[in-house]
């Protein structure tokens, strides 16, 4: 049986530690904006909020944007409304500084009553 290189073993470690940070420095990310989409998905299935204006619709989900610390402005916030249907549909990006490389993710959390 033939014995594995140290220095194979300590690659494989290293690419490990690396995938690892990449986890803890994105996933924090991916998490908020979960959340963030499933508060869309919950403003948008209540029947009262229907009625609600558009200004204080955006309102809630800009407020819950700053609490979960995403860069989203009132541009980013598109609400349509057809047929008495609600949706709300919210447009941004988070750039992501990484040593010698900046990584811009793209999001597109939204929802729509039926």
């Amino acid at each position: 049986m033939s014995s594995v290189p140290r220095w194979r073993i300590a690659a494989g470690i290293g690419i490990l530690v690396a995938l690892a940070g990449f986890g803890a420095l994105f996933a924090p990310i991916y998490v908020h904006n979960l959340e963030l989409q499933n508060y869309v998905a919950g403003i948008t299935h209540v029947v009262g909020n229907q009625a609600k204006s558009d200004d204080v619709l955006r309102t809630w989900v800009l407020d819950k944007a700053r609490r979960l610390d995403l860069p989203i402005t009132e541009d980013n916030v598109h609400i349509t409304r057809t047929g008495g249907n609600l949706e709300i549909d919210v447009r941004y990006f988070v750039t992501v500084n990484l040593p010698g490389y900046t990584v811009t993710l793209h999001f597109y959390p939204g929802a729509g009553s039926r």
